[in-house]
């Protein structure tokens, strides 16, 4: 870069902070160094973070609304932001941007019991609105991983699942309405406060999932559930991950639905053990983990127990303390936190019917490609969480193994009628193989759906389109 054109970009920076000022607090206009580079990534892989101009920790609806007028005046991006657990680079910066942080914006609005929906911020925690709804008997289903730190308008802008999906669904089978932020500040309300509604397109459904390319979602009524009346978990350790994923479609063919069936594979037990003072790999090569809930939890219960055993599961049932542990060591099976060069989580999904071939094609590349795989997996619904790494002194040559078994794991899944990512998102990372997935067709129509929310391209751009 010149330096005329440096000291252009400077210009303008000063301009856009001097607009932003007339309508947010400046103390929350953030400018410094070590702030900007804590908000310029997520969790998601990043080679080289991107440094946005400013970020602004939004306490209002009035504020994002002025904080976009401000970007479509200057033509600046926008990145939207909660509190930054993406795994797929959703809510990475991108160099000179406005990063908007919405952490702030962590009010639960209205519950309404009686109607069994609630109205939030975008900032609320996903676990603070389970305690809230609680006392009423009800929860809100979708539970990510990360469902104590993660914010419901993240969860909205990913589509995220979580354990329980496999019986409740994901957050768009959850969210009732939105009130959207446009790209040039417009505000607006999509969807209905009923569980039926079909006037007009279903803007609410369009706008789950974008990841923040088209629209700031600033308010959320979500349709919330009975929180059951009892539970019953079962811990089912089998000798390798393949006969696991074989008990996971014995438990389908018994035509029972657990309310959270996840599949853990001996290499997480045994991070899992080393990081907890737990003993899951002296119990077995792999842990499928159910929960059944409900008026026929223990029924149900009982013949899943059944059918695991006679698939040569040695199955315990687990009281509530226990019981707890598990699941919260499950949340936790990813490890290792943030994602880097050297390691890689992903989030592939394919038809239920294919889990225990797609594990076994799974360690053959790991195998191959010489590098290390941990496998979790929402085992209800599909969705496995490979984890594939190499050390890190093994530098460029490792890299490129690590690439090259990802790509393949890609394809395979894609071959096998998956897709390429279950709840992640897009994002940044993923990108690469959207074209993969999706036919020139439909990439041209969601460009054209973009232009038309967004015409000048400001909403995190270069996110879960290409």
């Amino acid at each position: 870069m010149t330096n005329a054109a440096a000291r252009e970009m400077s210009d303008q920076t000063s301009s856009l902070v001097r607009e932003l000022h007339l309508g947010v607090h400046s103390s929350r206009i953030l400018m410094s160094g070590g702030v900007l580079e804590e908000y310029s990534r997520d969790q998601g892989p990043v080679t080289q973070p991107a440094m946005p101009a400013v970020v602004v920790l939004a306490e209002s609806v009035e504020e994002v609304q002025h904080v976009m007028r401000c970007a479509h005046l200057f033509k600046v991006a926008v990145v939207a932001r909660g509190t930054g657990t993406s795994l797929s680079g959703g809510a990475h910066a991108v160099s000179g941007c406005i990063v908007l942080s919405l952490e702030r914006m962590n009010r639960i609005l209205e519950v309404r019991p009686q109607d069994e929906l609630a109205i939030v911020e975008p900032g609320v925690i996903n676990a603070d609105l389970n305690l809230a709804v609680a006392p009423h008997g009800l929860m809100y289903a979708p539970d990510p991983a990360s469902h104590t730190i993660s914010t419901l308008g993240g969860n909205v802008a990913t589509n995220a699942g979580g354990l329980r999906c496999a019986k409740y669904g994901v957050t768009r089978d959850s969210v009732l309405a939105l009130d959207v932020v446009l790209a040039d500040g417009t505000l607006i309300h999509t969807g209905h406060t009923t569980f039926k509604g079909v006037a007009g397109y279903d803007l609410t459904a369009l706008f789950v999932g974008s990841e923040g390319t088209l629209g700031i979602v600033v308010g959320i009524t979500v349709r919330l559930k009975y929180l059951p009346i009892q539970t019953r978990t079962l811990a089912a350790f089998f000798p390798d991950f393949p006969a696991a994923a074989a008990g996971v479609l014995a438990i389908g063919a018994a035509r029972v639905q657990p309310a959270i069936l996840e599949l853990l594979d001996g290499n997480t037990l045994g991070v899992l053990d080393a990081a907890f003072q737990s003993n899951l790999a002296a119990r077995g090569g792999a842990l499928l983990l159910i929960q059944t809930d409900g008026f026929g939890a223990e029924a149900e219960s009982a013949v899943v127990r059944k059918v695991l055993t006679q698939a040569g599961a040695t199955v315990e049932a687990e009281d509530g303390s226990e019981a707890a542990m598990l699941l919260d060591l499950r949340r936790n099976a990813r490890g290792d936190g943030v994602d880097d060069d050297f390691r890689v989580g992903e989030d592939v999904a394919v038809p239920r019917s294919q889990l225990v071939h797609y594990a076994g094609e799974l360690e053959r590349m790991a195998a191959e490609h010489g590098v290390r795989l941990r496998l979790v997996a929402h085992a209800g619904d599909g969705n496995l969480h490979p984890t594939f790494w190499v050390n890190r002194d093994e530098g460029q040559a490792g890299m490129l193994r690590l690439q090259a078994a990802l790509d393949e794991s890609v394809r395979v899944a894609l071959g096998l009628g998956g897709t390429i990512t279950g709840e992640h998102g897009v994002g940044q990372y993923k990108l690469r193989w959207l074209a993969w997935e999706q036919s020139a067709e439909v990439l041209s129509l969601q460009r054209r759906v973009k232009e038309a929310f967004d015409p000048l391209g400001i909403l995190n751009p270069g996110k879960a389109i290409t």
